[in-house]
């Protein structure tokens, strides 16, 4: 897999540690836990939006773009990362914000990512629960190239083949780190979404024949649709990378019991896991992906669904920023406590 044939900026502070949990492995008592720090990722406060940023960037680059736009929820770790790549690179950016959270607390509207999109720079819109934000984002870039610009349009968590190089290029910086640290990596464990993470992957590991299984626990779509979906987008990757054999549909595992009453809900899972984690490993997880996405690992563990002597990967994608979104909910279960 030669991923240097494909345009790409750098933006990455790579390779990303790979870091032991001692302290949640023992609390937890089940395998020996892991964390993939793509927090560390560095652009506008890191996260894995960055990584899938490296090549849509550089393709909107090639393709002499001058305007981005991109959507997402409106604590948006996406929007916030490319609002920061969009201004290193000197390009206009345009954030289209869905409001999927009802009655929102006003810190969840105006703290954590929308803050820092502000000060960014970013110019956001909003749009209402259930838009089509593929189409609202079309528009624009017709509206935009009325007025002479050149738009490039990124869908939602840069989730496309492009984006998904992003985290083939992470699964082949994971393996290159565990053969030389001697780890045996047996499963792969991370919150997914728009897909491209996990189907970036589940590409890259399959591509290299790892043997690495990858388990995505799910924060939004029933686990039928997310697989069917992860899927589409890991087929689509692989041809393009020229993967033989394409993608197993039956490697693709996503688990959607973590969801709770819906996307950008909190649950009391995602409050436990990301206290957890902040008070036995000092690592802030964010409430939206990587708190549901924790908060299901510890409970798969819980239920013996791993065993003692498997080694298992957590891929920590960022987006701590959005807990200042979520204060609220934290303060409220520290006075239950």
């Amino acid at each position: 897999m030669l991923l240097s044939r494909f345009p790409r900026v750098a933006f990455c502070h790579a390779p990303t540690p790979l870091e032991r949990m001692p302290n949640l492995t023992r609390h937890l008592g089940g395998p020996q836990l892991w964390i993939k720090r793509d927090d560390c990722t560095g652009l506008a406060t890191g996260g894995n939006k960055t990584r899938k940023l490296e090549f849509l960037m550089g393709e909107a680059r090639a393709l002499g773009a001058d305007h981005v736009i991109t959507q997402g929820a409106v604590q948006s770790n996406h929007v916030r990362q490319t609002a920061a790549a969009a201004a290193r690179m000197g390009m206009g950016f345009t954030g289209l914000l869905e409001h999927r959270v009802a009655d929102p607390e006003p810190e969840y509207l105006n703290s954590g990512n929308v803050f820092l999109d502000r000060l960014l720079g970013a110019s956001l819109e909003d749009r209402p629960s259930g838009a089509d934000m593929q189409a609202e984002m079309e528009t624009l870039a017709d509206k935009l190239r009325a007025q002479g610009k050149k738009p490039y349009v990124i869908p939602g968590g840069g989730s496309n083949t492009t984006g998904a190089l992003g985290y083939v290029a992470s699964a082949i910086e994971m393996v290159n780190q565990a053969n030389e640290t001697g780890l045996r990596i047996d499963r792969v464990v991370h919150a997914t979404g728009s897909t491209g993470t996990q189907a970036g992957l589940l590409a890259g590991l399959q591509g290299m024949n790892s043997g690495i299984g990858v388990l995505g626990i799910s924060v939004r779509a029933p686990k039928d649709k997310q697989e069917e979906n992860v899927h589409r987008l890991a087929q689509a990757t692989a041809e393009r990378l020229g993967v033989r054999g394409g993608i197993d549909r039956a490697a693709v595992a996503a688990n959607s019991d973590y969801v709770g009453a819906g996307y950008g809900i909190p649950t009391d899972g995602m409050v436990e896991a990301v206290t957890l984690t902040a008070r036995l490993e000092g690592i802030f997880l964010d409430p939206v992906y990587s708190g549901k996405g924790m908060a299901g690992l510890i409970d798969l563990i819980r239920k013996g669904h791993f065993t003692k002597g498997e080694n298992i990967v957590f891929v920590h994608t960022g987006g701590s920023a959005g807990l200042f979104g979520y204060t609220h909910v934290f303060n409220q279960s520290q006075a239950m406590a």
